[in-house]
């Protein structure tokens, strides 16, 4: 079972060029760009009208959101989430496949990867390696812009899949479950600033930073590798596991790796730290900066 439906989680660039060949891009099979960038680094919409997979639709997380919420990127409504991705022609039947265009191989498209499950789809994969990887390999790209015809999408949030500020604070002192945080050692620990905000973490998190999954090409690591990388940081995979980062983006890549080796039930801290900065208790952020101040 295991390798041929967990790789699932996984399509390779040769898989799907097959697919866009041989015309099964529609109402079964959809293409979603789900590339975000810092405002002024790239423009993530104006690059997918320039070029993307054929028959792709862009995937804009500023729209898929709760925009009442003051953290960023936070999971819309149900809702929502269905209406939105219903009018990319997405039916709780389609295969849904997320790439990205970010230069490390795959940043955001894990996210989209984690939406999808998190309200009930489970057909759905990230292109090993993105949108970097399809064109070095030669595969086409278009700046045809496709219409999806509208479809019905009916979302159930499961709710075992996202953590709150408030389980998170519990978590502090049962211990119920294992915290990941996907971000650079430096921001984990304290020392660097976190785009803005102080850094630090939560008490009893342990780092291992999203790109330690992705080779250095940008696709994934195999499973081996994956699983090597949890035991030397001694996280069970056997065990519950929630994964968190800045703004609940890279710590789907946490989930998606313990995905690939078998674990199916990680959860992802919505609000990561850019809420636990906001709301936890000062003893709650735990930063090597304060206590080298103190």
């Amino acid at each position: 079972m295991a390798r041929q439906g967990l790789s699932r989680a996984l399509v390779t660039a040769s898989w799907l060029a097959e697919a866009v060949r041989a015309g099964r891009v529609g109402a079964g099979l959809r293409v979603l760009d789900a590339s975000w960038y810092p405002p002024k680094e790239r423009n993530a919409r104006q690059e997918f009208k320039e070029r993307h997979i054929p028959g792709a639709s862009f995937f804009d997380i500023e729209e898929c959101r709760d925009k009442s919420s003051p953290y960023d990127f936070m999971l819309p409504s149900e809702s929502h989430f269905a209406d939105y991705v219903g009018g990319l022609g997405v039916s709780n039947d389609t295969h849904v496949v997320v790439y990205d265009g970010d230069e490390v191989g795959t940043f955001y498209a894990p996210r989209a990867w984690w939406m999808f499950r998190a309200f009930g789809h489970k057909e759905v994969s990230v292109l090993n390696g993105g949108f970097k990887n399809w064109v070095k390999e030669g595969y086409p790209v278009t700046a045809e812009v496709t219409q999806p015809t509208p479809a019905v999408f009916k979302a159930r949030l499961n709710r075992a899949l996202v953590k709150t500020f408030e389980e998170m604070v519990q978590n502090v002192s049962s211990l119920k479950f294992q915290v990941v945080d996907s971000r650079p050692e430096g921001r984990f620990r304290g020392t660097e600033l976190d785009q803005g905000l102080e850094s630090g973490h939560i008490p009893g998190a342990v780092n291992i930073p999203f790109h330690s999954f992705l080779s250095e090409t940008g696709h994934e690591k195999s499973i081996e590798e994956i699983q090597e990388i949890f035991r030397e940081k001694k996280v069970d995979l056997s065990k519950p596991l929630t994964a968190t980062c800045r703004k609940g983006v890279t710590a789907c890549q946490i989930a998606l790796a313990a995905f690939l080796c078998g674990k199916r039930d990680v959860a992802v801290y919505d609000g990561s730290w850019s809420e636990w900065f906001h709301r936890a208790p000062p003893h709650y952020k735990v930063s090597e900066l304060k206590r080298s101040k103190a």
